[in-house]
């Protein structure tokens, strides 16, 4: 990859992520013929032509310094493996491998760990909590989840909702199965680590720990704590947004309340608690029979899942009913090819570029994943208007900052929203507004994402030479329409992506945010 810069050296150097993907080839002061690599300690291809390619991480501007400083100290505990043990677990855990002649084992872990780039520091943690080659505290692994958790943007709830909460739940519900109940306080709460008191220290006696007061108080006398006092002694009411909505969400599983009616009915009073500040838990799968419930933002209530998705039409569609009692459709004349139907299951986890791909490789009987990926790229590409070099653009540059990863979204481009065999003229007053969607993202548990880009055309006539109020205000309806009906819409000027560079540096600042936003997990 061809990165010009127009500056010194020793100013571009300290703003390159290395690690042990990327390659970097830079252009000093502008002029073709001075050129140098920084290479890191693994390289890979340069990115292939298709754009689903390896490429520069994506911008992040979030400060992880202190997750860093905490993880850095955690996987300081390699250090009790032998060298000849320390390389695989450093590849385990997604470190870059460091030879074994390169120093003390401490040193070969500070060197390891130095290369982790930010972008891959949350996944180097969330390998370290998982990972059996050293102990980790439950107060550390406490504070590492939350500082992972919190980069999911999660759903607000407030302390005034919890505490209102806690004083409806029925503690002798909650924790009538005793061992199901403590696993679950003791995977979101800190139960064994106090401090042993004066007193037990000069009369040898082991400190009374948070487990045993629970122990005591909820199992062998009930009746002594309510479930408030319970959620203040666990420090629930000042615990993360994210920590809090995971422990509703295990209390409320087929796990700790084995029973369907209790399940229900415990879920019904938590919703009526949490609904005024706008999340609710809703029912989103099965667990072995049992209903599974997630948090999630009210705003998504009216959101049902897609059957069909047609896209990236090289025509307007000639659409007929197949079953109008079962809703099936099917395009009628012209080529087939001219108009891509989605109609596979939509998962609770949103449409990700894996099932695109095993759609199409399915449908269209290609010979291998790696074909269907190169020609269903091609496809989606030729389907954007050739007078907008911004939807190109922000295609081509979501594409290449994600890299080759099949768990992203899949960005479906001139999408249909509405259809009508009738023209405009021939519906009238009646005609429905905005027929396509530039770009929709279909993300979890529902959430539906528009990306429209607004040229001249948006808000002008006559080639864009004459204002056009009536047009915008059509624009600024459309897009009322859409929120209502569960759609959040995000425009672009086209100005902001007429350049491929432009895009590349607007695309690495908002898929990040977008993906905070919505709860996307970054792969």
């Amino acid at each position: 990859m061809e990165f010009p810069v127009d500056v010194a050296l020793a100013e571009l150097v300290p703003q390159l992520q290395t690690g042990p993907r990327w390659w970097y080839e830079v252009k000093l002061d502008g002029s073709p013929d001075t050129s140098m690599c920084l290479i890191a300690h693994a390289q890979v291809p340069l990115p292939d032509s298709f754009g689903f390619c390896d490429h520069l991480p994506m911008v992040d501007i979030r400060d992880r310094s202190a997750l860093r400083t905490l993880v850095g100290e955690v996987v300081a505990g390699l250090g009790s493996l032998t060298h000849r043990e320390l390389t695989p677990a450093l590849e385990q855990l997604g470190m870059p491998p460091v030879p074994e002649d390169a120093g003390s084992k401490r040193e070969r872990i500070e060197l390891s760990f130095s290369q982790v780039a930010d972008v891959e520091l949350p996944q180097v943690t969330r390998r370290v909590l998982e990972q059996s080659y050293f102990y980790v505290s439950a107060s550390v692994r406490y504070q590492m989840e939350d500082l992972l958790w919190e980069e999911d943007a999660p759903l607000k709830i407030p302390k005034k909702a919890r505490r209102e909460l806690a004083r409806a739940l029925d503690l002798s519900e909650l924790a009538r199965n005793h061992a199901p109940f403590l696993r679950l306080l003791d995977r979101f709460w800190i139960t064994e680590e106090p401090g042993p008191s004066i007193d037990d220290l000069l009369n040898g006696r082991r400190p009374v720990t948070l487990r045993d007061r629970i122990e005591r108080h909820v199992f062998r006398n009930p009746g002594d704590w309510s479930a408030e006092v319970l959620f203040e002694n666990l420090g629930v009411f000042e615990a993360g947004d994210a920590r809090f909505a995971r422990f509703l969400e295990g209390l409320v599983s087929a796990d700790v309340l084995l029973d369907e009616d209790l399940q229900r009915a415990t879920v019904s009073t938590v919703n009526g608690y949490l609904r005024p500040a706008g999340v609710e838990l809703r029912l989103t799968g099965d667990d072995g029979g049992y209903p599974l419930f997630t948090m999630v933002s009210t705003r998504l209530h009216g959101n049902r899942r897609p059957k069909n998705i047609i896209f990236a039409s090289l025509a307007k569609p000639d659409i007929r009913f197949r079953s109008s009692v079962d809703n099936d459709i099917e395009i009628a004349g012209g080529d087939p090819d001219d108009i891509l139907v989605y109609d596979w299951e939509i998962p609770i986890e949103g449409l990700r570029w894996r099932d695109v791909h095993a759609w199409w490789q399915t449908t269209r009987k290609c010979s291998s994943e790696i074909d269907a990926r190169k020609n269903l790229y091609q496809r989606l590409l030729k389907s954007l208007p050739k007078n907008s070099d911004g939807q190109r653009n922000l295609y081509i540059a979501y594409h290449e900052i994600l890299k080759p990863s099949v768990e992203v979204p899949a960005l479906l481009p001139e999408v249909w929203l509405h259809w009508d065999h009738k023209t405009v003229q021939e519906r009238g007053p009646e005609a429905l507004l905005r027929s396509r969607m530039d770009f929709l993202l279909l993300l979890p548990h529902g959430q539906r994402v528009v990306l429209e880009v607004d040229g001249s055309q948006h808000y002008t006539r006559d080639r864009g030479r004459i204002p056009d109020t009536a047009k915008y205000a059509e624009m600024v309806a459309a897009d009322r329409d859409l929120k209502l009906r569960g759609y959040e819409v995000f425009r672009f000027g086209h100005d902001e992506l007429k350049h491929l560079d432009a895009a590349r540096d607007l695309m690495r600042q908002f898929i990040p945010d977008m993906f905070r936003r919505f709860r996307v997990s970054n792969p």
